[in-house]
């Protein structure tokens, strides 16, 4: 008896269509991350450059990355970076925490930082 490959490719095309939105998803934060904040931040754990490491930064009070030296302003800001602090902070960091040292302008586009934050969210 020959059985039909279709079920297994409509399977294929299922499983396909119902996880392709979160991996472009995934890309597009990562591809954002990549344009904007990897000059200065990278995702990996305990690496710091010239801005500290933003592996695990959602959630995580402003100031306490471990080993890296901040600014008086963003230490004493009181802020823990949830996605909507990241969101205001990634739109103009330095309206947010004047005296910040991070030298960014600001991500202006909504999906963009939208994007960006989803993929740190996922950085544990």
């Amino acid at each position: 008896m020959h059985r039909s490959p279709v079920p297994a490719l409509s399977l294929a095309l299922l499983a396909l269509v119902a996880f392709a939105p979160g991996a472009r998803a995934q890309d597009a934060g990562e591809t954002i991350f990549k344009r904007y904040c990897a000059v200065c931040h990278t995702v990996q754990a305990g690496m710091n450059k010239i801005g500290p490491s933003l592996h695990g930064v959602v959630g995580r009070p402003a100031g306490t990355a471990p080993g890296y030296s901040y600014s008086d302003a963003n230490k004493k800001s009181g802020i823990t970076w949830t996605e909507a602090n990241l969101d205001k902070y990634l739109t103009d960091p330095k309206a947010m925490v004047p005296g910040t040292k991070m030298l960014f302008a600001g991500i202006k586009n909504p999906d963009d930082r939208k994007a960006v934050i989803a993929y740190l969210a996922q950085q544990k």
